[in-house]
């Protein structure tokens, strides 16, 4: 008891039939067996570095929308084309979800068709994005907004 709190032994943890009680319960240790010990501390600071980077990333997505956006708005397919991959999907799923496509509902696969209207631009149509969110290139720039 810590600070005089009861402790709660939560049961689903020792339940397989939930996935992160399977991990815990199997998956480590067969990890932990077949690399040594060590496996889960080193899962652990890779997460924390892993975090720290997409923090990292995302505060310079911030950064950069500004500076590819038009006095208009729309995004700008050459300042886009510039920027890192990384940086470049972050501005763009921003942009989805600032037009109205629901974040839990927009996926990498999203972003990616919408990155090939700037990376492979083919003269392809618009995409489709989740919440009626659409999403084309029209003269050098990108329109991400409600279809």
């Amino acid at each position: 008891m810590a600070q005089s709190l009861p402790v709660w032994d939560d049961p689903h943890n020792a339940d397989p039939a939930y996935t992160r009680s399977r991990l815990r319960h199997e998956g480590l240790p067969a990890l932990e067996k077949a690399l040594g010990k060590g496996v889960v501390e080193a899962l652990a600071r890779t997460a924390q570095l892993s975090r720290d980077d997409a923090d990292a990333l995302d505060a310079w997505a911030g950064r950069a929308e500004a500076g590819v956006r038009d006095a208009d708005g729309r995004l700008e397919c050459a300042a886009l084309r510039d920027l890192p991959p990384a940086v470049r999907r972050r501005v763009l799923r921003r942009a989805a979800i600032e037009a109205g496509a629901p974040a839990g509902s927009l996926f990498a696969r999203h972003i990616e068709e919408v990155d090939r209207l700037i990376t492979g631009w083919r003269g392809q149509g618009a995409i489709n994005l989740p919440g009626r969110v659409v999403a084309r290139r029209q003269g050098g720039r990108l329109v991400i907004r409600q279809g």
